[in-house]
This record gives structure tokens, C-alpha cells and sequence, in this order.
């Protein structure tokens, strides 16, 4: 049994590297373990020693703290401070106003924390899905006897039992196998479940043969492994803890938005303090002072712009959703069009994920088959390279997809083709057929291989009529698999298939127009020639040959060449198009894949990836080995193409692109992409991808297609540019709110816009306008611009010139001009105050707030778009503006004519002629707002300078 843990041997507790290169003896001596397992006493002492077998979280924080941190910005402390200073004027001074106000702006406060809080706590089942990721029980094998375990109580030392379907519980090394086979793809990401064996077959232990990994399946056999890694200690574990450790970056639209709260904060706060002083030595009343600070602040800081913008980001989700791209974090849709590096997998993204067999080049001869799927058929036409270059063209039909079973040997097949070939393509093959599409279980290119051979030979007979004695499974170090069977004759074939620069250097000899003939230095690299031929096509080469062998036992010579299989995965169609909108858009799409150099490259022209320049190929070991100098100055060239990469070296490439000031989007699908993906700007997750990388991402395709993205990019692009309209259009109105407090201290005027009416504006008549503006469809340029600048801000020079020294202004005369009107109408003298009940000075700051809301109906129309006319985008191809007008109006009408409204705004139904004052001054925005629009469309310097924004 093993031997007791004592606290100088806590390093039994971490695993050391090297577990799957020492020897099978040393390692269990260095586990104090034996054939029998751990003793119970034993099991417990390491249990306390090295704690359970699961994902904790690393500095986990209460969701009380959670919720209470999203109040710690600037605009909430500075709205809480006006509410509780609303809540004491209502305890000192009932009857003001003052409690509407207070629970406006509490409202406020309490929402956007609650959003935001919301939002951070899904995150959070990112660390779910890795626990996921563990089997809840394990057998093991304690005190020689097997028994049932809960795989948290699992210790280093254990001994478990592994059969076909279970989860391995813990990083382990193998003691005993029996046609062991398991699937890596969640940790490596290699799609073909891998025969284990007990020897060690790779320096680096993730391809090593005798180790299994926590989280992996078990496909077939069973065997027995000694855990050496539990909980964050295993391969998996470290993915996790990687995962949450990498840093989530803030959206950029986060970022604007918090530069705008700050601004406008700032602002807001100055001028609360100058006017509260200014009021102060004016009036010398400290509390009547500070209530209208309050009222300063509130009318500089537009409280419904984050309800807006929340509100906008989701309907832009559910459109996209509607288009498969599902967004999970809603800022993330802006953060998309402004992207300016999309990362992507070649599989499945860029291409159909539909392996099928393309290209058979038989001996030195080649057979080329070209597919062409619809609903019914499927059609394969062949083209002989011969010496007279004569070509043949037939048609097969099956039952409708890739998959169907074609017993009948096409009458195109040549008759050499239907022999030993086809038995080295479907028996050397560890795929399994099946009815529905794509007509296989198991590896991808298997499948393909599979599926065509058994359009030509019933693979099921072949099977029984052939059975297979031994296999030599794949390695990535060999780069070849061996399967000995026995044929109705009795005699022992060996089948080789593999990598073409491996298998043509095993064959002494290749079947050549249907006679054996030798295979010398020179044919074999012709061979290599034409492989590298297909190869460019974006073809993903098989060799295939034969032998008959005497014993069982594994061959490394000798062999016939049979000849090649050319496997491709279509270019999606929309591919080409999608992409070459990226170049117009001035984003840099980065294939990511891991096929030979060759081949990538191939497959990024068919799919116009070189169409933006040079391509520029870097490889996984390149990447390894460059400087950053050399690095960065790759990175910088148009058209990259990343080749022979490993997933996990996906976050280096983002951080790379990253470190150059690049916003950047990731795909990816499996349990190692995960880390890249989180930190990314932009994580994008395949629908048919991990739980945990969809949980890691930001969106998720659920279609898996890259033109899925792109439509994504446009939607966020016209995301920040419907952000910046309704901005516009909420902070215009700060001007003819905050005028009426300067005009009250430096010329004592009756206060013509109270509080309680600027929260009516900003949490009441502008809220579905600017929602509306959020539906807005893209201008006709969106995709022709580059991407914005990482220092374009929200909240411009621009943006504030329009909104504060163009359309403001026109707003406030309109509202002092009505004001004035209802006033001097009244019998009214300059320098009379009136008390806040008298009917004449309810009627004016009711016509002043009509004023103001009449010429933001002007506005919203204005503000629909940036630099083409308002006339061109039709009156009714936003009809949400429509119905937001009319609820301006209904509130409006609610507050001028409802007696309750009258009692909480202090306001007094109103003669509709002070409303109609109001429209030319409405009409005189619109036009100004157009003639800026016609100067940008005209390039005019200056306009451009002082009025894009």
C-alpha cells in the first residue's frame, strides 16, 4: 500500500512534468502506490493534504458586493447625492416637488446597476462549464478491492478504472490497456479519438500516448490509470484557471460611455457648484442654494441615456440574433464595429465543415471528382489525366446526400480502382457509416474517405470478409496508420495510410497503369511533386499503399504505392463576398488553421484573403521561435494567414494584435480556445463549439459562418453611429434646461424650467425617440469606412458644438419666447416675482416646456442621420420614430391638460396658440441641421472639421 503523506512530501500533491517519461516504476515509487492501490487511511490523509478534485473559483466575491461595486461610479454617486439632497428638501420643505425627483433619480441609480450587475454575473458560468467538464463519481481501486467514488474525493495515487463512455476524472497515467481509445479534442483539440498505449511515444505529454487528461471521453476499450493530477493541477484545470485569470477587457463602448459619464459628470458638478455660490451670496439662503444646485446638476446630466443605450443594444441583439449571431453581453454588439482584426478558424467558419473526396490520383494517374449537392442529388464528374488528356463526364445519383450507401460500382470507376485501394480507404479507417448526413461518426477526413469508398464497395462486407487483426494508430510524430487484416484467402495485408512525405519514402515499389512497378528516388519525388500540386489546390492530401506481411507486427518499408486521395472543405460561398466587405470596411481578417502551409494558402485565395496584399504565412513553430520586432512587423502585412497552428496559441496571437493597437474578434470552438476567446475584444463562439468556449465568448454563431460576422460588423457599426444620434439628440436639450437657472440667478427671473419638467424631458417625452433612433438602418456608407479610431470618443468637440452651440440654442430661444409670450400676454413686468402657485407663471414654464418638446420632435427627425439627408431615408422606413412622436405628444398633452399632472409638474393647461409659436423655430432646426449634412456631403473643409461627428 502506499506509504503515509507527511508534510515534507507535499509535492506528491503537484504534478512535476515529467509523469509520462520516467518509467512506469519510478512513477509509481514516486507515488507510493502499488498494484493494489492506496489504503484508505492513506486516501484520506492525501485528501486532507492536497484538498478535493474540483474547479474552485480563485478570490470569489459575494454577489452582495458584486451588486454593491456597480454603484461606485461617477454618474451614480453623483445621482444618489442628488437624491438624498431631494429626500431631505422633501423632509424640510413638503409639498416642493422635491419627492418625485428624489425617486427619479434613485429609479435610475438602482437600474443601471442592476443591468450592468446583471451582465457581469453571466459571466460567471464560464467556471460553470469547466466544473461541468468533471464526472460526478469515478471507480477506483483501493486496498485491491473496486469500488464507487465521488471523483471530487479522488486523491494523487488512486488507481481508476476506465471503460468505453466514461469521463476521466483526473490526469492519470496508464497502468493497463485493452483497445483503449479516447477523445483529446477538448484539451488538444485533435478531432480523432486516439488509441492509448503504455509506452511513451512523445516528448510532450498532451500527445503522449500513455497518459489520459481530466474531462477527456472514453470512446472504446477500457484500461486502468494512476491520477497524478487533481482539481487546477490537471491539464484542464490550468485551462481554467487561465481562463479566469485573463483579464476581460471593457467594451469600447463601455469605455466611451464612461468618458461621457465623466464629462458630462464634470460639467454637471462645475456648474452645480458656481451657481450654488453664485445663489448663495445673491440670495443668502443656504438650503434654497443647494436645491437648486441640485436642480443644475440634474439638468446637465441626461439620466436616461443608459436606459437608452441599454435598450437600443438590446433590439440590436434580437436582431442579430435573428441573423444567427446571438450576443450574450449586450455592449458587445457596438464593439463589433469596431473591430479592426477578425481571427478566424478556417473550419466551419470560412469553410462548409463538409469534408469530401475531390481528387484520387491513382498510381501517377489522376481522377478528379467534382461535387455538387442540392436536395435531391448529388453529382460526381470525373476527368481522367491521361497521356491524350482525355477526359470523361457521368453522373451518379443517390438517395440525396453525402452519406447514402452506393453498393453499385459507378460504371466511371476504373476497374483497378475497385480492389485494393478501396480496402485501404475504408478498412484502413476508424470511421463508423451512418444514415443521416454527413453520412459518418468519427473523424472528418475519415469520414470522407469512408463514406466515398462505400459508394463503390460495401464497406460492411468488406469489413466482414477482411476482419483486422492488429492496428497502428495514428501519431503525430509518425504521421501514419497501419492495420493488419486477413483476407478470404487466409493471407495477412497490411494498409498504410497517412502523411504523403511519410508513406511514398515507405514504398519500394507503386501500381502503375495496373502493373506493379519499381518506385525509385525520382518517382518517389514526382510523387512528392504532384502531392504538393494538389496540395495547392487546398486539397488535404492521403497517401495510401499496401503489403502482404507473414507475422503481425508493424511495417516501415516495403510497401506498394496505391496513390492519393485529395479531401477538400469547400470555401463557403458567401466567403469570398464577406470578406472582401471586410477589406472595403478596412478590417484585416486572420485565418487561423491547422493544415499544412500549403494548403492554407490555397484556401485563403479561394476565399479572397489575398486580395488585400501579399500573404503573409507565419507558422506555429515560427511563431514560437520569432522576436516581437519581427512579429509585430509581420503582423502589420494585409493578408496573414496563420498555418500548422495549435489552439492553444491563439491567445498569443490576439495579445499580439492586441499589443499593436488592434481591436480584435476570435473565433473559436473548444475547451483551449477559451482563454483567447475571453480575451479577446470580441469572443466569438462556434454554435457547434464547447460549452465552455461558448460560455468564455461574447456572441455565439449559431450557424457557424463567417459571413454570420460580418453581418454582425455592420450591425455594430450602425450601433455606435445610432449611439451618437440619440446622444445628439438627449444632450440638446441640456441648453434650454440649464438657461432657465442662469437667467433665474443673473437676471431674477421666474425659474422657467423646475425640476420636476427636465426629468419629464429626460426620463419621460425623450425616452422612445431616442429608442427609435437606435432602430435606425445603417447610412449607405457604413461598410465603406474604416473602423473607428480607438480615440474617437462619443462625446466630441463635434458632437457638442451641435448639440450645445447650434440646435440648443435654437431650442431655448423658442422655449424664452413662448415663456416670454405667456408672460407679457398676462400683464407680466420684467423684475416681478411670482409665486410658484400663481396661474399666470404655471401657464409660462408650461409653454416653455412645450417649446422645448415640440422642437425635439424636429430634432429626432434631424438626428435620424449623420451626413445623408433626412428626405432620403423615407417617412416611414422607421416607424418607431412615428409612434415615439406620438407619445411625446400624448405626454405632453397629459401634462399641460390632466389635472394630477398639473399637481405634480406645478404646470396649467395652456392656449394652443403659445404652441404653435414654437413650430417655426422647430422648422429652423431641421433646416440647419440639413444644411450641415449637405456641407459634409460636400467636403467642405471647414464643415468637416468643426460639424462631423
Amino acid at each position: 500500500m502506499g506509504k503515509n503523506l507527511t508534510g515534507g512530501n507535499g509535492k506528491i500533491c503537484s504534478p512535476q512534468g515529467n509523469e509520462h517519461s520516467i518509467s512506469l516504476q519510478e512513477f509509481l515509487e514516486k507515488l507510493n502506490v502499488d498494484e493494489n492501490g492506496l489504503s484508505e487511511q492513506e486516501a484520506a490523509s492525501r485528501l486532507k493534504e492536497c484538498g478535493p478534485n474540483v474547479l474552485e473559483e480563485i478570490g470569489k466575491e459575494s454577489i452582495i458586493k458584486k451588486y454593491l461595486r456597480q454603484f461606485r461610479n461617477l454618474f451614480s454617486i453623483l445621482l444618489t447625492m442628488g437624491a438624498i439632497l431631494s429626500f431631505i428638501g422633501e423632509y424640510i420643505e413638503p409639498g416642493q416637488g422635491n419627492l418625485y425627483i428624489g425617486i427619479a433619480l434613485a429609479g435610475v441609480v438602482v437600474i443601471n446597476g442592476t443591468f450592468t450587475f446583471i451582465q457581469e454575473y453571466q459571466a460567471e458560468k464560464t467556471m460553470e462549464s469547466f466544473r461541468q467538464l468533471l464526472p460526478p463519481h469515478a471507480r477506483i481501486l483501493r486496498e485491491g478491492k473496486v469500488r464507487d467514488s465521488l471523483a471530487s474525493e479522488l486523491v494523487v495515487g488512486d488507481i481508476i478504472l476506465l471503460e468505453e463512455g466514461d469521463k476521466v476524472p483526473a490526469d492519470g497515467r496508464l497502468i493497463e490497456t485493452n483497445a483503449l481509445k479516447v477523445d483529446n479534442s477538448a484539451i488538444t483539440g485533435e478531432s480523432e479519438p486516439q488509441l492509448r498505449s503504455l509506452e511513451r511515444t512523445h516528448p510532450n505529454m498532451l500527445e503522449c500516448r500513455n497518459m489520459v487528461f481530466s474531462g477527456t471521453l472514453v470512446q472504446s476499450g477500457n484500461g486502468k490509470a494512476v491520477v497524478f493530477g487533481i482539481g487546477h493541477n490537471t491539464q484542464i484545470g490550468s485551462l481554467a484557471t487561465l481562463t479566469q485569470q485573463t483579464s476581460g477587457v471593457d467594451t469600447p463602448i463601455r469605455k466611451e460611455l464612461n468618458h461621457f459619464i465623466k464629462v458630462i459628470s464634470t460639467i454637471a458638478v462645475i456648474m452645480g457648484v458656481v451657481f450654488f455660490i453664485l445663489s448663495f451670496f445673491l440670495q443668502n439662503v443656504f438650503f434654497a442654494s443647494l436645491i437648486f444646485a441640485i436642480g443644475i446638476i440634474v439638468a446637465n446630466v441626461p439620466e436616461g441615456l443608459l436606459p437608452t443605450v441599454t435598450l437600443a443594444l438590446s433590439l440590436a441583439s434580437r436582431r442579430m440574433a435573428s441573423q444567427n449571431a446571438l450576443i450574450k453581453q449586450l455592449e458587445s454588439v457596438e464593439t463589433l464595429g469596431s473591430t479592426t482584426v477578425i481571427c478566424a478558424d478556417k473550419t466551419g467558419t470560412l469553410t462548409q465543415n463538409r469534408m469530401a473526396v475531390n481528387t484520387l490520383m491513382i498510381g501517377f494517374e489522376c481522377l478528379i471528382l467534382q461535387y455538387t449537392l442540392s436536395s435531391k442529388k448529388k453529382a460526381a464528374t470525373q476527368e481522367v489525366e491521361e497521356s491524350k488528356n482525355k477526359a470523361v463526364t457521368e453522373e451518379i445519383a443517390d438517395s440525396g446526400t453525402q452519406g447514402a450507401c452506393v453498393t453499385e460500382k459507378p460504371a466511371w470507376v476504373p476497374e483497378k480502382l475497385s480492389s485494393v485501394f478501396i480496402r485501404v480507404a475504408g478498412l484502413c479507417n476508424n470511421a463508423k457509416l451512418r444514415e443521416s448526413p454527413p453520412g459518418y461518426t468519427g473523424d472528418p477526413t475519415e469520414g470522407a474517405l469512408l463514406v466515398f469508398a462505400n459508394s463503390i464497395e460495401d464497406i460492411k462486407r468488406l469489413q466482414n470478409d477482411y476482419p483486422r487483426l492488429e492496428e497502428f494508430p495514428f501519431d503525430s510524430l509518425t504521421k501514419r496508420m497501419e492495420v493488419i487484416c486477413r483476407t478470404p484467402e487466409g493471407k495477412l495485408e497490411v494498409y498504410l495510410k497517412g502523411a504523403p512525405e511519410v508513406v511514398v519514402k515507405m514504398c519500394s515499389s507503386s501500381l502503375d497503369s495496373g502493373e506493379i512497378r519499381k518506385l525509385d528516388e525520382t518517382k518517389q519525388q514526382e510523387l512528392l511533386d504532384r502531392h504538393l500540386s494538389l496540395a495547392k489546390k487546398g486539397e488535404r492530401v492521403i497517401a495510401l499503399a499496401y503489403r502482404q506481411i507473414e507475422e503481425l507486427k508493424e511495417y516501415t518499408g516495403d510497401f506498394i504505392f496505391l496513390g492519393f486521395v485529395g479531401i477538400v472543405d469547400p470555401p463557403r460561398p458567401e466567403a469570398r463576398e464577406a470578406i472582401a466587405k471586410c477589406h472595403t470596411a478596412g478590417i484585416k481578417v486572420v485565418m487561423i488553421t491547422g493544415d499544412h502551409p500549403v494548403t492554407a494558402e490555397s484556401i485563403a485565395k479561394d476565399v479572397g484573403l489575398a486580395n488585400a496584399g501579399n500573404l503573409e504565412i507565419v507558422t506555429g513553430d515560427e511563431l514560437a521561435t520569432l522576436s516581437s520586432t519581427d512579429l509585430a512587423s509581420r503582423l502589420k502585412n494585409p493578408s496573414i494567414v496563420f498555418a500548422r497552428t495549435s489552439p492553444v496559441q491563439k491567445l498569443k496571437i490576439v495579445q499580439l494584435f492586441q499589443a499593436e493597437g488592434e481591436i480584435v474578434t476570435m473565433t473559436g470552438d473548444g475547451v483551449n480556445d477559451a482563454p483567447a476567446i475571453k480575451n479577446a475584444d470580441m469572443g466569438v463562439a462556434m454554435g457547434s463549439g464547447t460549452d465552455v468556449a461558448r460560455e468564455a465568448a461574447d456572441m455565439i454563431l449559431l450557424d457557424d459562418n463567417f459571413a454570420t460576422i460580418v453581418n454582425a460588423v455592420e450591425e455594430g457599426r450602425t450601433v455606435f453611429d445610432n449611439i451618437k444620434k440619440f446622444i445628439v439628440y438627449i444632450i440638446t436639450h441640456t441648453i434650454p434646461e440649464v438657461l432657465p437657472y442662469i437667467a433665474f440667478i443673473l437676471f431674477a427671473l421666474p425659474l422657467s424650467m423646475p425640476v420636476q419638467l427636465i426629468l419629464a424631458i429626460d426620463l419621460g417625452t425623450d425616452m422612445l425617440p431616442a429608442l427609435a433612433l437606435g432602430e435606425e438602418k445603417g447610412e449607405e456608407d457604413i461598410m465603406k469606412r474604416p473602423p473607428r479610431s480607438r480615440n474617437e470618443k462619443l462625446l466630441t468637440p463635434q458632437v457638442l458644438l451641435t448639440a450645445y452651440g447650434i440646435k440648443g440654442p435654437i431650442e431655448a430661444i423658442a422655449g424664452f419666447f413662448c415663456y416670454f409670450s405667456v408672460l407679457f400676454g398676462g400683464g407680466w413686468n420684467f423684475g416681478e416675482q411670482l409665486a410658484n402657485n400663481n396661474p399666470l407663471y404655471m401657464q409660462s414654464i408650461t409653454a416653455f416646456f412645450s417649446a422645448v418638446i415640440i422642437c425635439q420632435i424636429a430634432n429626432v427627425f434631424a438626428s435620424r442621420t449623420r451626413f445623408q439627408s433626412v428626405f432620403t431615408m423615407g417617412l416611414f422606413s422607421n416607424r418607431t420614430v412615428l409612434v415615439g412622436i406620438v407619445t411625446e405628444l400624448l405626454i405632453l398633452a397629459f401634462i399641460i391638460w390632466n389635472p394630477s399632472a398639473n399637481l405634480i409638474f406645478n404646470t396649467h393647461p395652456l392656449d394652443l396658440r403659445y404652441l404653435l409659436i414654437a413650430i417655426p423655430f422647430a422648422i429652423l432646426l431641421l433646416g440647419v441641421d440639413e444644411l450641415r449634412k449637405y456641407l459634409l456631403r460636400r467636403n467642405i473643409s471647414w464643415a468637416i472639421t468643426y460639424l462631423k461627428w
